[in-house]
């Protein structure tokens, strides 16, 4: 499912609500996640599972085109893990 997916569908859901406060809400959500996870923090929501960032060393990679070795800098990257419940109904 894409975003513009998930905002009609939410839109669907919930007909009191335009599809403009349905896009607004989402953005909003996502953005309040991006920020926690960008101030080096987690989220968490129950039953579906928790992002959090890993920490990934720098390290030589490879130009995939030419073969050349690269360096690439260390960085944080985001990590989702999911939750019991989410585990549970996807392995029904």
């Amino acid at each position: 499912m894409i975003r513009s997916e998930l905002v009609q569908s939410l839109a669907t859901a919930h007909p009191d609500l335009s599809p403009r406060d349905v896009e607004a809400i989402v953005t909003t959500f996502f953005d309040e996640i991006t920020e926690r996870l960008a101030a080096n923090g987690r989220v968490e929501l129950r039953g579906f599972g928790a992002f959090s960032t890993r920490a990934r060393d720098a390290r030589n990679g490879r130009n995939p085109r030419t073969g050349e070795v690269v360096e690439v800098d260390a960085k944080r990257v985001p990590y989702f893990k999911p939750g019991k419940e989410m585990r549970l109904r996807l392995n029904v």
